[in-house]
């Protein structure tokens, strides 16, 4: 299907590997000019030879908050314009109550909240101003459903998402939609390192792994023209992993 985006431009956040990585191959693929970032300049370069287009590649750390809106900058900078935001960071350590310092919740508020506000109030004015524009954070099933042993990430992307849901009334009529993705487990490197692959699998009813590429794909979608009177959403991407009525 022709998402009616080609020859956009988009920033997709920490995409040198994992749903980052795979959102860009899908927006390059549909004929988007993306630019993307990550910590590790050799990661960078090994992921943009992995997007079939040309990519700008630009270093950047979302633990700080201030790399989100000098990232957004750059892209401008470097593409003319960005029509097309995905937002997306690494996740901070796995915790409970019992082992969850005040650091850990602080880190993961600039990682997985600020960077990505500081993303979008660069990005969106501008799209407001040409009566265009779509913004996908990705996010996680915690926002939904949240993981025990994820008790930072989840409180941080749960307030990330009172943002996007404010922020999408406010911008909607405009042209511009704000909506997110939120993936259950995906075979990653972040997931990797807490499980192995069969136990990650055991997360969903389906009993396997969501796959980065297909996620990327339903990124690309949120972002299309087709989506243009979807916004203020989430999309669970999770193999059925929440169990909440209310999706």
């Amino acid at each position: 299907m022709d998402l009616g985006i080609a020859g956009r431009t988009a920033a997709v956040a920490a995409a040198s590997a994992g749903l980052g990585l795979g959102a860009a191959k899908a927006l390059a693929a549909d004929g988007v000019r993306v630019a993307i970032c990550g910590r590790d300049p050799q990661r960078l370069a090994a992921a943009a030879a992995q997007i079939d287009a040309d990519v700008l590649t630009i270093t950047a750390d979302m633990s700080d908050p201030s790399s989100g809106r000098s990232f957004v900058e750059q892209a401008i900078a470097g593409l003319g314009s960005v029509d097309i935001l995905v937002t997306n960071a690494g996740g901070p350590p796995p915790g409970i109550f019992s082992n969850t310092e005040m650091e850990a919740f602080q880190m993961a508020f600039d990682m997985n909240c600020k960077a990505m506000i500081e993303m979008c109030r660069v990005a969106i004015p501008p799209m407001r101003e040409r009566g265009w524009g779509r913004v996908c954070a990705i996010t996680s099933v915690g926002v939904k459903q949240p993981i025990p042993f994820l008790l930072a990430s989840s409180v941080a992307r749960a307030g990330l998402t009172s943002f996007l849901k404010i922020t999408a009334r406010e911008v909607a009529a405009d042209g511009v939609t704000v909506n997110s993705a939120q993936p259950g487990t995906h075979w990653t490197a972040r997931v990797s390192k807490m499980m192995n692959q069969e136990d990650a699998g055991k997360s969903n009813p389906m009993g396997i792994c969501g796959d980065s590429d297909d996620f990327g794909a339903a990124v690309a979608f949120l972002c299309s023209e087709q989506a243009k009177f979807i916004t203020g959403t989430g999309l669970l991407i999770d193999g059925g992993q929440a169990t909440g009525l209310l999706d």
